[in-house]
C-alpha cells in the first residue's frame, strides 16, 4: 500500500514537473497579404496559407527579434527595432511570404532547373546540378549546410513534384529558410540584402531583387515609425 502511494505521489510530481517546464507559445500575429497573394485570391488560385505564418514565427531564433538584425531591415520596416516582439514576428512572416512569392509564386511544389553558371555546381547530396525546390527554392545540400529536415534517400523514390517530398513540405522548407537567413545576418553578420546572400532575390541591383521588392509593399502596419509600439529596452 505504501509502495503504491509512493508511486502515485511520484507520478503526480512528474506530471507537475512536466507542466512547470512547458514553454508557452510566443505571441504571434498573422502577416498581411503580399501583392501576389492578393492577385491569386482574385483569380481563384491557391494562396499563401496562414498556417505558414505560424511556421515562420515559431522558427525564429531570439537573435532575429533583437538589435542584432542588420540595419538594412529598416528599408522595409523602419520601426523594426522599436516594435513589440509579436509585430517583429509578423514582419518576418511577411518577409518570407514575399520571398516565397518572388522565388516560387507561393507554390510549395515548384521545382526549377537553372542554367546560370553559379547554379550549375553539383549538389553534394543528390549529385545533380542546378535544381532548386519548394516555396523558397532550396537544395538538398542545405540539409548538410544548415541542418535542414530534408531526406533525399526518401524523396528520390517519389515522383518529381510529389508534395510528400520532404523538401517540398512547407514546414521543412520555411524552417530551412529561417536557418539560412539566421546564419547570414546573425552568425556571419552580413546585411539582409547582400550581393553574396543565398537568394538572388535578395541581391540589390538584380532583376530578381526587383521582383522581390514589389512584394514588400504591404508590410505590417507596425513597421511604420508612426504606428509602432515602443518597447522598453529596445533600440
Amino acid at each position: 500500500m505504501a509502495g503504491g502511494l509512493a508511486a502515485s505521489m511520484l507520478m503526480g510530481c512528474g506530471k507537475h514537473e512536466a507542466q512547470a517546464t512547458a514553454v508557452p507559445a510566443p505571441a504571434m500575429k498573422p502577416a498581411p497579404a503580399t501583392p501576389i497573394d492578393v492577385k491569386k485570391a482574385e483569380v481563384g488560385e491557391p494562396t499563401w496559407d496562414p498556417e505558414w505564418d505560424k511556421i515562420v514565427e515559431l522558427a525564429l531564433p531570439p537573435a532575429m527579434l533583437s538589435g542584432q538584425v542588420p540595419h538594412d531591415v529598416k528599408r522595409f520596416c523602419p520601426a523594426f527595432y522599436g516594435m513589440a516582439e509579436d509585430d517583429k514576428r509578423a514582419f518576418w512572416a511577411y518577409f518570407f511570404q514575399a520571398l516565397a512569392g518572388a522565388e516560387a509564386g507561393l507554390e510549395p511544389t515548384v521545382q526549377a532547373k537553372h542554367a546560370q553558371p553559379e547554379m550549375l555546381v553539383k549538389d553534394e547530396v543528390t549529385g545533380r546540378p542546378g535544381r532548386t525546390s519548394g516555396l523558397l527554392q532550396l537544395t538538398y545540400e542545405d540539409q548538410k549546410r544548415y541542418g535542414c529536415d530534408f531526406d533525399w534517400e526518401r524523396d528520390k523514390k517519389l515522383k518529381v513534384g510529389d508534395p510528400d517530398r520532404t523538401i517540398l513540405q512547407p514546414k521543412n522548407n520555411l524552417e530551412c529558410g529561417v536557418k539560412i537567413l539566421d546564419k547570414q545576418i546573425i552568425e556571419k553578420h552580413k546585411a539582409l540584402l547582400s550581393g553574396s546572400g543565398y537568394w538572388s532575390t535578395l541581391r540589390p541591383g538584380t532583376v530578381s531583387y526587383r521582383v522581390f521588392a514589389k512584394q514588400m509593399t504591404n508590410v505590417p502596419a507596425a513597421c511604420s515609425v508612426h504606428s509602432a509600439k515602443t518597447v522598453h529596452g529596445t533600440r
